[in-house]
């Protein structure tokens, strides 16, 4: 019996901040289907503690949010693109309240803000330490009351469909997606001519990290194997400050712990951020990690010390009631003695090349949130810029789908072939496999690199990345190999773009090319795929226009 394919105005591959605020903004009567591997808040988004960076302060302005994120961004970062979130972040901040956020307030009711890394005022608008699950579940309340919009839970994405892979004639461009349904085990075909990656970052390709499970660069695989390019992969965030527990071992301890007095220590007491950078321990993430990397391997340590139990308690409680609660869980008062942290890959600051209407280089496939590189981070991520950056690129990428005339997608597409692969029963190798990547790039790719570990690095993910392919090959799919093709394909990637750079710079510090190079010389690190056939022979879009977003925007959803 023929396949039934499911067609929609828009397909959203992911169901963080970025892809709800994009399916928010999307016509009401368009057909939307919301792709998510597990249940719809299972992402980084509903994870973020922190919060989220807006110039709303009397004594703060948007020259000084650009300013700051460039400092933070180490020469990288685009300025353009840094004015255009920033321009928008107070009107985020506005619509979110609309929405029903509720923003932590001060005795005054004025809203309270928070100082983070990088920041040198204070701009972090926060929900207590849970500022990420109250966007999200505000987000996914505005979605639901919208008719049209078809949540596809428990499916994962396996590739993009787009005409040149279809054999058809024309000029290339997205037609839709395959996903993995894990609960009948078949692979379904969804058909749109509107695709967007909000699939999140690519941080499980190292062996620590502070991320959910599901962050195996889904979107910048899929992107770079229909022929997208890739920028800056090398720039992956380590946060500082991960619980050290072997029963919380991806448990984040706020980044706003320290913005509010929290000091880091030595097991004797010492503290030494001061002796690493003039802002000590609100210097920039990727300060803080080296230092702590630093402090770590010379003195033999498993661990140092996060110590704000100075603060008064009832303040300490109030402000991080969640962090608390956990840690209390755990054994650990953090009112009363210092928190055990070690880093762990936190953000992917690169990913596949858009513009600030969150278009990639294939007609109709859009990219946002952490999938994304927009310029906005650079080299280095500045803290709570990123709930940022999601909600303002989530809603331009769904004014740009709302207003590009696209042909509908009405090809007769092919539907998955697994008529020559059999149920693999070898399983262990896809186990093994996962466990080695992710090991030799914590030791050769992380956040301190040589030459020597990156050739080390690149000719294991060579030879692994042509082992999986060839099991791709053979073995019907399973949720475990679709992850695993992906984070084999990044884990290229990212080493490809760390041997690329010839200096240290923001995230990425070589001992083979430990300075900086000049101004003048600062590039963004850019893979073009084999298949990318030069911007001048894609089919033109429309000239970009930066557009207002109106305060009021989306609401009338909600």
């Amino acid at each position: 019996m023929a396949e039934r394919i499911q067609d929609y105005d828009a397909i959203i591959l992911g169901t963080g901040a970025a892809g709800l605020a994009a399916a928010v903004g999307l016509p009401s009567h368009w057909r939307v289907a919301l792709v998510s591997k597990g249940q719809p808040d299972a992402g980084s988004t509903a994870w973020a503690q922190g919060g989220m960076s807006a110039a709303v302060d009397a004594g703060d302005s948007i020259d000084a949010h650009v300013r700051d994120t460039l400092e933070a961004g180490a020469g990288l970062g685009d300025e353009m693109a840094i004015r255009r979130v920033a321009e928008a972040a107070p009107k985020m901040a506005q619509w979110l309240g609309e929405l029903g956020v509720a923003f932590t307030r001060d005795a005054r009711n004025e809203l309270h803000l928070t100082q983070e890394g990088g920041h040198r005022h204070r701009r972090v608008l926060h929900v207590a330490d849970a500022t990420g699950r109250a966007i999200q579940d505000s987000l996914d309340k505005a979605v639901r009351a919208q008719a049209e919009r078809h949540w596809l839970t428990n499916h994962i994405a396996v590739d993009l469909i787009t005409s040149r892979r279809q054999g058809l004639p024309g000029d290339n461009r997205v037609l839709g997606v395959y996903v993995l349904n894990q609960q009948s085990g078949q692979v379904e075909t969804l058909r749109s001519p509107r695709v967007l990656l909000a699939t999140g970052g690519a941080n499980k390709v190292y062996l620590y990290t502070s991320n959910p499970e599901g962050n195996t660069g889904d979107g910048i695989a899929m992107a770079w194997r229909v022929g997208c390019r890739v920028a800056n992969l090398e720039f992956m965030q380590f946060h500082p400050t991960c619980l050290f527990h072997p029963d919380a071992r991806s448990f984040l301890i706020s980044e706003a712990v320290r913005g509010e007095g929290g000091q880091l220590l030595l097991p004797d007491g010492d503290r030494f951020m001061p002796r690493f950078h003039p802002q000590a321990e609100l210097a920039p993430r990727d300060v803080v990690a080296r230092a702590i990397d630093h402090e770590m391997k010379r003195l033999g340590l498993e661990h140092v010390l996060l110590d704000i139990s100075h603060q008064p308690a009832d303040q300490v409680r109030r402000q991080f009631p969640t962090i608390h609660e956990r840690l209390m869980k755990l054994g650990i008062d953090m009112t009363r003695e210092a928190i055990p942290v070690v880093p762990a890959a936190h953000y992917t600051c690169g990913g596949v090349i858009t513009d600030l209407a969150g278009r990639t280089d294939l007609p109709g496939l859009y990219a946002a949130g952490e999938t994304a590189h927009t310029g906005l981070h650079g080299a280095n991520r500045m803290a709570s810029n990123s709930l940022l950056e999601c909600l303002v690129m989530g809603r331009a990428a769904a004014e740009d789908m709302s207003e590009i005339e696209l042909p509908p997608a009405r090809e007769s597409l092919r539907a998955w072939d697994e008529s020559r692969v059999t149920d693999s029963d070898e399983e262990i190798v896809v186990k093994h496999n996962w466990l080695e990547l992710r090991r030799f790039m914590w030791d050769y790719v992380g956040i301190v690199r040589s030459e020597k570990r990156l050739r080390r690095a690149a000719a294991r993910a060579e030879l692994l990345r042509s082992e999986i392919q060839a099991y791709y090959a053979g073995f019907r799919i399973t949720p475990d190999l679709v992850e695993l093709r992906n984070l084999s394909e990044v884990a290229n990637l990212v080493i490809r773009c760390a041997q690329r750079r010839r200096e240290s710079r923001g995230l990425h510090y070589n001992l083979d090319w430990p300075d900086t190079l000049p101004p003048e010389r600062a590039r963004d690190t850019v893979l073009v795929p084999p298949n990318w056939p030069g911007r001048e022979q894609l089919p033109q879009w429309p000239s970009f226009t930066v557009h207002s977003l109106p305060a009021q925007s989306g609401s009338e959803s909600a």
